[in-house]
């Protein structure tokens, strides 16, 4: 046997004797310091005075402390294994044997019941209950043969309903049927409850056996109308569960023989015995009912497993949805492993809990069965309007062209989240159903009440983001689209808008980020202040990209590039054709796109802002009249205005800036036209060739480079005769004849070529 501990008396009397030890203790020492004193409060102030004797009752309680605290610490010591397999073997043996006696003892209650019975009553008692039962059974299925017409009816109005308004006519249809089935046991119930009133024994009172038939009648009744609602084995258009009429009606009897056997069992058998013999034989027979009911559906599952299976498989592969698709796939792996589960749990609590255990199982599973209905129902409705793709009119498309396009995208994430929280929703309420999980106390706490408002705030704030992000983009892309009627927008404002949209949309993302993650319980403040270091920290190293943001934002603000333009930055000419927050793209006249950082642009040539101007200078030989010159140009310009094409990109008259330069081999003339911005090149191409022809039709000559040949000279001075000869071919074109020995053959250089870089599309210029 194992030490046990001390009873709590035990140091209370340790400490009583202790105090009298004391107070004797203190007297003694009172006796021989002042023999005159008697009190006991002066005894023990004298005592504690004294160092010894204070010394000697301090080590005295110490040393009863410690052995208080040892005994009252101390644990049995655990036994040994040979020990506890011995235990564990005396426990069985001692339970085979009650159990023995106690079969023992039922059988000989069971024979003393049949010897001491009285055969006339229980024959009077047994026809008056099997009268009962007639009467009740049979007019329930007369009632339901009177009630065929009305799920008839109810399943040709479900069948003649269209594709898209099935599930509108099956679920009013399927609750109208269940109500009429209903209907007829609940009347069945009726009749046979007003006829063991007044049919047998006293009016007006019940026998325990008829009321124990009717309750067992009306809960097993009841179950199998909930289970002819999943079947409906004569009538498809009210059939829940997708499968053929041969295979509803086979698992419809089944299950209906099963319920009838447990229930009956359990509800109307058991209590009988229970009460006519014994309670350890009622409890004994309950148990062998739900032995054979646990053996006959294990065997029946067993026996459908892969039948099973491939049909619900069969029915997953039809469906056009991912999520039902594997749904089924991991039911029809499954389902006779939740099968076994359920009649285990059955069987389990039946022993557990004899006296309510098929009122608790009847109401866990019509729960269990009315969640997953619901759930199916109303994913099933989310699933028909929700996965509908979303048509906008006409002019609202026009005027928000991606609205659609964006609503449509939300459809299948919203879809899912919502088939999320209804599947934890049907298995909350089943888990609540088995006692698993109390679902209202869980609501009531506040742990429950504190997460199911989190989660709230939460759905509200993502979707208070989505919609304020919903509009701001639309808002956005009504800005940017061009109608009729409206001018489109410029570069500016879309360059502005796009910006402005990525930036909306980063910020948005962190904020409701931060946001939830407040909500939830977690302190941002260190991620704040993580964010500022670790931003600080890249903006020092960083330096460069901190400044192509911070100085494109201003060029964009100040309105200095737009997309389209034509512009000189960091030493590159050509057309926007990207901006970003940190830098441009340009395409130069060659088609090599150059991107460069706002960091290297310091100053910003833009030829395509408001107007434009082709500016030129003219060069003419001194021999020519300037005056004849500019009439000329004038003339030009007018040949030019009046072109179909060009004309259109003039703005003003010719601007005749007069002679600006005498120089080495020329009278320059300059003149100036305003264009429409980006049309000076084109204009000035146009001009160019216009002035030309007019120069030559006039007999002006342009000026351009002479060649000098210097043949020597000798010591003299002289210079040895050079003969020219002027060779012109009349023959046509070939070769040119060679010049004669002696002669020097000049041929005027070719005019320089220049090009104007300005100019994006501009062909070389003489």
């Amino acid at each position: 046997m194992s030490r046990q501990p001390h009873p709590g008396w035990v140091p209370l009397l340790r400490h009583a004797l202790a105090w009298i030890l004391l107070i004797a203790c203190s007297t003694a020492m009172a006796a021989t310091v002042q023999a005159q004193e008697t009190d006991t409060v002066q005894a023990l102030i004298s005592a504690l005075e004294d160092p010894e004797s204070r010394a000697r009752l301090l080590e005295a309680l110490r040393a009863a402390s410690a052995e208080d605290a040892t005994a009252e610490s101390a644990e049995p010591p655990v036994p040994s294994l040979p020990n506890r397999i011995a235990q564990l073997t005396q426990e069985i043996a001692e339970g085979f044997v009650a159990e023995l006696q106690e079969l023992q003892a039922i059988g000989q209650d069971v024979m003393a019941a049949l010897r001491s019975a009285d055969w006339n009553v229980a024959g009077l008692a047994a026809l008056d209950l099997l009268i009962l039962i007639v009467v009740t059974v049979g007019l329930f299925l007369l009632l339901r043969r009177l009630a065929r017409p009305v799920f008839a009816v109810l399943d040709g109005w479900v069948l003649k309903s269209q594709r898209g308004l099935a599930l509108l006519r099956t679920v009013p249809a399927i609750l109208l049927a269940a109500a009429a089935d209903l209907l007829v046991v609940v009347l069945a119930w009726l009749a046979g409850y007003a006829l063991a009133l007044f049919a047998f024994g006293d009016t007006g009172t019940m026998l325990t056996r008829h009321a124990l038939f009717l309750n067992a009648f009306l809960m097993i009744e009841v179950t199998k109308a909930l289970v002819r609602i999943l079947f409906a084995s004569r009538y498809t258009g009210l059939r829940v569960l997708p499968m053929a009429g041969e295979e509803a009606a086979y698992w419809n009897a089944w299950i209906s023989r099963l319920v009838g056997f447990i229930g009956y069992g359990l509800l109307l058998a058991t209590p009988i015995v229970k009460t006519e013999i014994s309670p350890a034989a009622g409890r004994t027979l309950g148990l062998l009912v739900m032995l054979v009911a646990f053996s006959y559906a294990v065997a029946i599952i067993l026996q459908n497993r892969a039948r099973v299976c491939q049909r619900i498989q069969a029915y997953g592969d039809q469906s056009s949805l991912s999520f039902m698709r594997f749904s089924v796939s991991i039911l029809a792996r499954t389902w006779h492993w939740l099968a076994l589960l359920y009649f285990g749990a059955l069987a389990l609590v039946s022993v557990t809990r004899p006296e309510d255990a098929l009122p608790f199982m009847a109401i866990a599973t019509g729960q269990s069965l009315a969640a997953i209905l619901v759930g199916f129902f109303v994913a099933a409705v989310l699933t028909q309007f929700i996965s509908r793709r979303i048509r906008l009119p006409a002019e609202t498309r026009e005027n928000f062209p991606k609205l659609e396009e964006r609503l449509n995208a939300y459809i299948p994430t919203a879809l899912k989240v919502m088939r999320a929280v209804i599947l934890v929703l049907v298995l909350a309420v089943i888990a609540d159903a088995w006692g698993l999980f109390n679902l209202g106390g869980w609501l009531q706490s506040d742990h429950g009440s504190a997460l199911l408002t989190k989660t709230l705030s939460v759905a509200m704030i993502l979707g208070i983001t989505l919609l304020f992000w919903l509009v701001a983009a639309s808002w956005i892309e009504h800005r940017l689209t061009p109608r009729s009627g409206r001018v489109a927008p410029s570069a500016r404002a879309t360059t502005l808008l796009t910006i402005f949209r990525n930036a909306l949309a980063i910020a948005l993302t962190v904020m409701a980020a931060m946001i939830v993650l407040a909500e939830i319980g977690i302190n941002i403040g260190p991620l704040l202040a993580g964010a500022g270091v670790l931003g600080l920290a890249i903006g020092f190293g960083a330096q460069t990209l901190v400044q192509d943001i911070i100085t494109g934002v201003f060029i964009q603000f100040e309105n200095a590039i737009n997309t389209g333009e034509v512009v000189q930055v960091a030493g590159v000419t050509g057309t926007v054709e990207k901006l970003t927050i940190r830098s441009l793209g340009l395409r130069d006249l060659s088609g090599t796109f150059h991107v460069i950082p706002f960091s290297s642009v310091t100053t910003v040539s833009n030829f395509t802002r408001d107007f434009s101007y082709h500016l030129a200078e003219y060069g003419v030989a001194y021999r020519e009249d300037t005056d004849e010159v500019v009439q000329r140009l004038s003339e030009a310009f007018e040949e030019l205005r009046s072109h179909p094409d060009h004309g259109p990109n003039i703005v003003g008259d010719l601007e005749v800036h007069g002679v600006t330069a005498l120089a080495d081999s020329s009278v320059n003339v300059r003149v100036r036209i305003k264009t429409l911005p980006g049309a000076q090149w084109g204009i000035g191409r146009a001009y160019n060739r216009l002035v030309k022809r007019h120069f030559d039709a006039a007999g002006i000559e342009i000026p351009f480079p002479h060649m000098t040949l210097y043949f020597g000279e000798d010591k003299k001075g002289d210079a040895p005769p050079a003969h020219v000869q002027l060779l012109q071919s009349t023959a046509g074109p070939g070769p040119a004849p060679a010049p004669a020995p002696g002669t020097a053959h000049t041929t005027p250089e070719p005019p320089l070529k220049t090009r104007n870089m300005h100019d994006p599309d501009a062909a070389d210029e003489t």
